[in-house]
């Protein structure tokens, strides 16, 4: 089982893969005090659950291509967790343990989640699209490419650096998500 800690000022973070996590059931391994299937009329193909300062509190779940935990799995900003699972970025609250928004990305799976710090926007990495959202989770651009984004991905100073399966490389720029 994979897992990634965040500290923040409310603690540790632990976010694991929970990939044998039924909904709803009672014989599940950890029991979270909350479940969060995100898209419930899919069954969920990635399940990541979400440990405060030891404690399970809450359980997500989407549906989209597998995504593991990860170092770009989560981040913490404002005391929200935003968390990348499956074709997903979903905003969490630590201060009242509450599901804020959540928002499909990209059509398949969604490879992580950024934030960069001088725009103060999110950047998701997805399989098929790179996406820029804002606070309330709306994508404001998406920019896909000729394949896959399987290769790499960076955020750099003027713009976002990413490569298909075929190693070809695209400039994708921070505000209008069109590759330069």
């Amino acid at each position: 089982m994979s897992s990634i800690v965040i500290f923040s000022e409310l603690g540790e973070i632990k976010i694991v893969d929970e990939p044998s996590h039924t909904f709803g059931s009672q014989d599940n391994v950890h029991r979270y005090a909350q479940e969060k299937n995100l898209q419930p009329v899919y069954t969920p193909t990635s399940t990541h659950g979400v440990f405060l300062n030891g404690d399970p509190v809450v359980v997500f779940g989407a549906p989209g291509g597998c995504s593991s935990v990860h170092k770009h799995s989560a981040l913490v900003l404002n005391s929200n967790l935003l968390l990348a699972v499956g074709d997903s970025v979903l905003c969490f609250s630590l201060n009242d343990l509450k599901l804020i928004w959540a928002s499909v990305v990209d059509d398949a799976t969604c490879f992580g989640i950024y934030y960069e710090s001088k725009r103060m926007t999110l950047i998701s990495h997805g399989e098929l699209n790179i996406a820029r959202l804002d606070e309330n989770g709306k994508i404001l651009w998406s920019s896909s490419g000729a394949d896959i984004f399987s290769e790499g991905f960076r955020l750099e100073e003027e713009y976002i650096v990413v490569t298909d399966f075929n190693q070809r490389n695209y400039r994708i720029n921070y505000e209008t998500g069109v590759s330069v």
